[in-house]
């Protein structure tokens, strides 16, 4: 009976429609309330990613913040491809190949760079000062455009889903990622 199940995990593994796969990597940042410090998100995406970074806006009215609907507050910027797979050995680099078993999470995982001088081949540069910024992996499967189509839209079945393990597992396979101490 074990030879069954051990074959069975076995064909599970080999089939191609398992793979897990990178989708994309996103980077986000937040720039205040200030105008100066939006930009200053926006130039220093630009400058990580090569890439055209978008504005974030509020889209709630936080009087104790001074932050009202449609106000710039922030940066993002998505990268996918070849291109997301080379970063993100980067961005890895700059963690030291930490992260928290906690930021792994359904169909990817998300960790922080405190610095940006931690990132391989940034320099520092005094007009921007020293900001962080946020990244989150989106992980996919062979199969998951079925959810996003826009004719017949369906379900992933639970056993095709990507879960908090599934992208540990990947990460520590094709990165050599290292647990993180809890804070």
């Amino acid at each position: 009976m074990s030879e069954i199940k051990k074959s069975a995990s076995k064909n599970k593994e080999a089939n191609p429609m398992r793979k897990i796969k990178l989708e994309k990597i996103t980077l986000n940042m937040g720039g205040g309330t200030e105008a100066e410090g939006v930009e200053k998100a926006v130039t220093l995406l630009a400058k990580i990613s090569g890439g055209k970074p978008v504005k974030t806006k509020a889209t709630r009215r936080i009087p104790a913040w001074k932050v009202r609907p449609d106000l710039p507050v922030g940066a993002m910027v998505t990268i996918r491809g070849k291109k997301a797979l080379e970063m993100l050995r980067g961005l890895l680099k700059a963690v030291e190949n930490k992260v928290k078993k906690s930021s792994f999470t359904k169909n990817g995982f998300s960790f922080g760079v405190k610095e940006y001088i931690e990132i391989p081949g940034i320099k520092y540069d005094p007009k921007l000062g020293i900001l962080g910024l946020e990244v989150a992996v989106s992980l996919q499967r062979a199969g998951f455009r079925v959810k996003r189509r826009k004719l017949f839209a369906t379900r992933i079945h639970h056993k095709h889903e990507i879960s908090g393990e599934d992208s540990q597992k990947w990460a520590v396979e094709t990165f050599g990622l290292t647990d993180k101490e809890e804070d």
